[in-house]
């Protein structure tokens, strides 16, 4: 079936599916779209399966390429019938979104149902594209009815061996419904070369290999974006020309969509603006009881007007008020980001950072140019966050509010575990090839760890597999929810995107993800939780103060810091700040916003921090090649730390407008995923030549800038966590107690296990009590101590112990034996198992053995009967090596002697030192030492390099791995839990490290003596 043409026709591809139809589509939108337009199609329709969760990325990628974009949806409905919904206008796009909406919040997560009213409401104003296959025809007369003059029938002809009587057959049903036919594709990806990534995305699906999916996988590679050559010769001429008809119906853009906010917050005879200045106002005066300084109130006019100017005055009011109910309820919270940059924002109460005391640039929060809402990050406690969540739930309906989706995508190991069973590999194969990897492996090293799994990396099956995984690395899996980036609106959200069941019950999210709000210019509110707050909050309630009262700038908590003492202190317990703080050496809080912000992506890859620590120790002179650069970087003498600082510097040196330097921000955040910093380089250096400055200057400039791609921190984000470093730091150095049993009220979080925090707050003088069920709450509390204050540790260390048993644990007080607390307590077998285990019936049964016995003896009768206990046997005591793995198991930790400590013959036999005699040895010495492993990290700036903490009895140890030893020794670095080294100490002031040469597993060291010791670390995280 040949039809001839002099030339290429038009063509409107009308059904056409990205890889956000998940497992079916083997392209991503903007390669569709690229291709599409690389074709000549005057238009593509994306049509992903009853979602629109590809369409924005579609849409930036079709402005740039100049491509018309359709959107629409392939819907299949419950009687097996499919169709493609295509909306021509905004009223059109608006019914699609509540249909979606409607078939997805009526299924659990990932499925859908599309009943006859969804389609009812959508046949107003949609079009639709009738896909009628052999032995399933739909009710052409009802679909031509509700439709009419807005439906076809799709003719999607694939070089099989019946198309001429497919083409007859659908010629057959136009005539007798009346519905004109069009062609379209079904095309599932952009080039035929992916046809074999598809097949292994529909096994995927399906969950069975390729070679058993039969006649589920398409026979052929047809469905893909062909040339228009091609389709002359398949199609007639009147079904290429249709879709150009249909096409041209289409004019909606989601350039189109206008958000609203909400307007409930606004009291009668008040306007947004209005409301917003007399809140303000307040804010003012409770902030400065004496009188705002002259240079805030200038900040607080300046922005005021320009919010008024944009119309944002909503987004402040929905933001305050969200502040305002978790204030009221007595949930900490702080807003960072470039929220923080605003002297509304202080006034309002979201942030906590004094405009007077930070530089303020406006236009990196509200842009005049940018004409977008701002980005406002709010932190709340995160064991308190569902509260606030719940608020916003309950204030604005399921209907006006959803959180953002995340896009979760595939990795290394994920794309190869599930590639590997679509082409039939055991299980033990795909298990043992993705334990090789590590999470930051790329395609590059997947050949050479599939040799070390023992497969042959040249077998043609196996090249397969690296190839399929390489392709589908990177391609969204499902969508799940943002960590807390609500969508507000004054209508309906249905009808601007999408919403669907999250997994999580009692939460919904739309189908587009933060990236895609933003490209749209949408409002999101980010609720985001945050471990230290809550931490935070239990350490002063413990002793009675609030955060208001925490004295500023106390010296012996910046002493502390200097000597990098701040292990779950927040931001700066990390290795690499603990390198930088002696070196730093802070001394004030803005110190503080500098080593939070220093020790990042940016600032390191930008080559700022050397010379920044030379000029801060006077090795190096403050110099600036002009009055106007010297007042944008004096607070940092002379080098650009910050991001406010690099748009400063592009406006001040290059002549930049407040608006081209936000959109150089925006490009630097993006450019290693994206491109597009190449404009702005011409752009600067031309700026600064004709305002005089070398081109030495404006090189050194750029080049910081192409650091800021790999992530630099705005100064107001800083600022807030400096706060948080502040106050979590001296409560560790003022209240040790308090800051430790919160600590462990308040995990998981943090960078270091519950087992570390002991360890630390008893080195520093903090007595540790173990579990008691005659003395221990539910949380770790506060007891008086032979020296200051004692923590006992909580029945929430118990593992396995329910909150529930153990309230009635606390009310079953006072009881004598375990039979007594049995049944006082209605506690079961597995609960008093759980208690024993722990040794927290070591005051009514003595040790553990006791007690294991005496649990295992007792049986649960009525009430109105006591349980029975069997007399106690006359048990030995276990070990100390006993014991302490049974604490391991139970608690996560030990409060008796440290692992190590019960080792160390056999270790100093080995020529093993410990911690503290690697912190005396003088730079330059070879050592050997060894340690549990507490953390592995491997930062994007270390060039391979991987950082190991190891611990034992007499503290941490700060290992240095290099990228040719982690290669080399993948197996021990990765694997061992009790980990030697041999290196070289490096030194630089207090820091100290050992650079490592050699290591050794010594697992088998510790198995003999504990069988399993339950002590984990915490890695790359």
């Amino acid at each position: 079936m040949v039809f001839s043409r002099e030339a290429p026709p038009g063509y409107a591809e009308l059904h056409c599916l990205s890889n956000f139809s998940f497992l079916r589509g083997a392209s991503h939108p903007e390669e569709l779209v690229a291709r599409a337009a690389a074709l000549g199609y005057s238009a593509l329709a994306l049509t992903d399966e009853c979602s629109l969760a590809g369409v924005v990325r579609a849409h930036v990628a079709a402005k740039q390429a100049g491509l018309k974009l359709i959107i629409g949806s392939e819907l299949r409905l419950r009687d097996g019938a499919k169709l493609v919904l295509l909306a021509p206008d905004r009223r059109a796009y608006g019914a699609l979104c509540a249909l979606i909406t409607a078939a997805r919040r009526r299924a659990p997560k990932g499925a859908y149902s599309v009943a006859p009213e969804d389609l009812e409401r959508a046949a107003s104003s949609g079009l639709l594209a009738l896909l009628p296959k052999t032995g399933s025809d739909p009710d052409l007369r009802w679909f031509g009815e509700r439709f009419a003059g807005r439906a076809w029938i799709a003719a999607e002809l694939h070089c099989g061996p019946n198309d001429r009587a497919e083409l007859a057959r659908l010629r057959a049903l136009a005539r007798a419904s009346g519905l004109p036919l069009v062609a379209a594709g079904d095309v599932h990806m952009h080039v035929r070369s992916r046809r074999r990534l598809q097949d292994a995305l529909t096994a995927v699906r399906l969950g069975r290999p390729v070679h058993e999916c039969g006649q589920a996988l398409f026979p052929n590679g047809e469905r893909h974006l062909r040339s228009r050559l091609r389709l002359a010769r398949l199609y007639p001429p009147e079904l290429l020309a249709e879709t150009l008809a249909v096409a041209a119906r289409c004019t909606f853009s989601l350039d189109e969509l206008r958000y609203e906010y909400p307007r409930e917050l606004v009291p009668e005879g008040e306007t947004p603006a209005s409301w917003l200045r007399k809140l303000t106002m307040q804010g003012l005066a409770w902030r400065f009881p004496g009188g705002a300084p002259a240079q805030v109130r200038e900040f607080v006019e300046h922005e005021l007007a320009l919010i008024v100017e944009l119309g944002y005055e909503a987004f402040f009011l929905t933001v305050h008020d969200i502040v305002h109910f978790a204030r009221s309820r007595g949930i900490l919270c702080q807003g960072r980001g470039s929220a923080a940059n605003s002297a509304v924002c202080y006034a309002l109460g979201i942030t906590e950072v004094d405009p007077a005391r930070m530089s303020m640039l406006f236009e990196r929060f509200v842009s005049r140019e940018r004409n977008e809402p701002p980005d406002i990050d709010v932190d709340f406690e995160h064991e308190r966050r569902e509260e606030v969540i719940q608020y916003v739930y309950g204030k604005y309906g399921r209907e006006r509010a959803a959180l953002a989706a995340t896009v979760i995508c595939y990795r290394p190991r994920s794309a190869l575990r599930d590639i590997g069973k679509a082409l039939g590999f055991a299980p033990e194969q795909v298990d043992r090839i993705a334990k090789t990897l590590s999470w930051w492996g790329g395609r590059e090293t997947l050949p050479e760890r599939i040799a070390e799994a023992g497969l042959d990396p040249d077998d043609s099956r196996t090249g397969r597999l690296l190839a399929l995984a390489g392709e589908l690395i990177g391609f969204p899996r499902h969508l799940s929810q943002h960590v807390g980036g609500f969508v507000i609106s004054r209508g309906p959200l249905a009808e601007l995107v999408p919403v669907e069941n999250a997994a999580m019950p009692g939460r919904t999210v739309i189908q587009w993800d933060k990236d895609d709000l933003e490209a749209l210019g949408l409002l999101k509110v980010d609720v985001l939780a945050l471990g230290m707050l809550t931490a935070i909050r239990k350490a002063l309630a413990m002793i009675g103060m609030r955060i208001e009262e925490v004295p500023p700038e106390d010296p012996e908590t910046y002493a502390m810091i200097r000597r990098a003492d701040t292990m779950g202190v927040f931001q700066i317990e990390s290795r690499a700040q603990m390198s930088m703080l002696p070196r730093l050496k802070p001394e004030n809080f803005y110190d503080l916003v500098i080593e939070v912000a220093i020790v990042r992506p940016g600032p390191i890859q930008g080559g700022m921090v050397h010379p920044y620590l030379r000029r801060r120790q006077g090795l190096e002179p403050v110099t600036y090649p002009s009055r106007a650069v010297e007042q944008v970087l004096a607070r940092t003498l002379g080098v650009p730390i910050f991001q406010e600082q690099v748009m400063q510097l592009a406006m001040v040196a290059a002549g930049f407008t407040p608006g081209e330097a936000d959109a150089l921000r925006r490009s630097m955040a993006a450019w290693k995923r994206k491109g597009g910093l190449e404009p702005f380089e011409a752009r600067l250096k031309e700026g600064m030549a004709r305002n005089g400055y070398a081109p030495e200057f404006a090189d050194a400039i750029y080049r910081q800038i192409l650091g800021f791609g790999d992530y630099g921190f705005p100064e107001s984000h800083a600022a807030s966590f400096a706060l948080l470093v502040y106050v979590s730091a001296w409560l560790k150095r003022h209240h040790p107690a308090a800051f430790l049993a919160a600590l462990l009220n308040s995990q998981p979080m943090g960078f270091y296990a519950p087992a570390q925090l002991v360890q630390d707050a008893r080195r520093h003088g903090v007595e540790v009590r173990p579990v008691d069920v005659c003395a221990s709450e539910w949380d770790c509390t506060l007891e008086e101590g032979t020296s200051g204050k004692a923590v006992r540790l909580g029945l929430r260390m118990v593992a396995g112990l329910a909150e529930s048993a153990a309230g009635r644990i606390v009310a079953a007080r006072p009881f004598t034996s375990v039979a007594e607390l049995a049944l006082r307590a209605g506690l079961n077998r597995r609960d008093l198992d759980c208690l024993a285990q722990a040794g927290a019936l070591a005051p009514l049964a003595g040790h553990r053995r006791n007690a294991r016995w005496l649990a295992s003896g007792i049986e649960t009768r009525p009430a109105m009967a006591a349980p029975r206990e069997d007399a106690v046997a006359a048990l030995d005591p276990p070990d100390e090596t006993a014991e302490t793995a049974a604490d391991y198991a139970s608690l996560g930790l030990t409060l008796g002697r440290h692992p190590l400590a019960l080792l160390r013959p056999q270790l100093e036999a080995l020529g093993f030192c410990t911690a503290a005699r690697l912190r005396e040895a003088a730079h330059g010495t070879r050592m050997r030492t060894a340690g549990l492993v507490t953390c592995r990290q491997r930062p994007d700036t270390a060039s391979g390099v991987v950082f190991v903490t190891l611990e034992d009895e007499t503290g941490c140890i700060n290992l240095v791995v290099w990228r040719d030893l982690v290669e080399r020794q993948r197996r021990e670095l990765l694997g061992a839990r009790l980990l030697g080294a041999a290196g070289v100490i490096e030194r630089q002031g207090e820091v100290v490290h050992l650079v490592a040469r050699r290591l050794e597993d010594h697992d088998a060291l510790l198995a003999q003596a504990f069988g399993s010791l339950a002590a984990g670390s915490r890695d790359f995280h």
